[in-house]
């Protein structure tokens, strides 16, 4: 399976929260129109079937995506602070 880019996946899942963030009472057929949008979006780029396996999906990818940075050569030191 291809792994989708930290970046898309990471916007996709701010545009999804954001959306379901607002007001069901509130939607615009536009608004649920674009929450359905993203929500195949969200699956089809983390190859699941629903938007909760979708969004587990994302949560483990970008922490695992996170520690390898973290951990590549090159990478800056983590920062201590002065005690």
């Amino acid at each position: 399976m291809l792994k989708p880019h930290p970046a898309i996946l990471r916007d996709l899942v701010k545009q999804y929260e954001e959306l379901r963030a607002q007001n069901p009472e509130r939607s615009s057929s536009e608004t649920r129109r674009r929450t359905e949008d993203l929500s195949y979006t969200l699956c089809v780029s983390t190859g699941t079937r629903t938007v909760e396996a979708a969004l587990a999906f994302a949560a483990e990818q970008l922490e695992a995506d996170l520690a390898e940075l973290a951990c590549a050569p090159g990478a800056p030191a983590p920062l201590r602070l002065a005690t």
